[in-house]
């Protein structure tokens, strides 16, 4: 699977250590930064992982940063992605299950790096349902 990943100065080890996972899963992994603790602004950082996801250029997309709020409302502003914000397992698998959603957003600031890793793995895994829930994602779009 190619994922697309992003973050900002908060999420420099966590991106690493998801990077690290995938890629020795054997997924392909786009790496657009940050990758130092200097700050940045995070749009910088999201708007190329939601390029990648809507291009079809990524299957997903990986986004962090501090809350996982600020980055997760950028991406979520291109019109092809569904983003969810998660901080445990079950709602990354859910996010995938029910709302199709194709960019998975950490807080890296409020959940420790085993658990965002975990978080990755799941969304990553999991496929979704469609059925009651297809007719439920598709009047998302205004």
């Amino acid at each position: 699977m190619n994922i697309s990943i992003g973050g900002d100065h908060a999420a420099v080890e966590y991106k690493a250590a998801i990077i690290e996972k995938l890629e020795s899963a054997g997924h392909t992994v786009t790496n657009h930064g940050t990758n130092t603790e200097e700050s940045v602004d995070y749009p910088d950082f999201g708007h190329p992982v939601a390029n990648d996801v809507e291009s079809g250029k990524a299957d997903l997309g990986i986004v962090i940063c501090g809350s996982g709020n600020g980055i997760n409302m950028t991406v979520n502003k291109h019109a092809g992605i569904r983003s969810a914000l998660c901080w445990n397992t079950e709602l990354a698998a859910l996010a995938r299950q029910h709302n199709n959603a194709n960019v998975l957003a950490l807080p890296a600031r409020f959940i420790d790096k085993d658990l965002a890793i975990a978080c990755a793995e799941t969304f990553i895994a999991e496929e979704f349902e469609g059925g009651r829930h297809e007719r439920r994602v598709n009047k998302i779009p205004c």
